[in-house]
């Protein structure tokens, strides 16, 4: 009988089709982040030669926020910090 072979392709098409909607999802996250990033950098809440930033860290794919000097490009707040990143990456690859 065929019927596995309908449902496993049917469960295959499902689950493409959910991972390109998370994708599309992702993306439209992303936009609206960078929007509302931009929009907090013109009011200088942070002064005039600061910005903020988001980004995810390499090691942990955690998501990180940043005060940056735009002239300098140095660091002068993050959250979380980077000890607390590596702690986290530390307590992973024990699991």
């Amino acid at each position: 009988m065929e019927i596995p072979a309908v449902e496993r392709h049917n469960a295959v098409t499902f689950q493409v089709v959910t991972q390109e909607a998370r994708s599309q999802e992702l993306r439209a996250e992303n936009r609206e982040l960078i929007r509302a990033v931009k929009k907090i950098n013109e009011t200088e809440k942070f002064g005039s030669d600061r910005e903020l930033t988001f980004l995810l860290d390499r090691e942990t794919g955690r998501p990180v926020v940043r005060i940056i000097d735009k002239k300098t490009r140095e660091v002068i707040q993050q959250f979380p910090p980077e000890y607390v990143l590596r702690m986290a990456d530390e307590l992973e690859l024990r699991r």
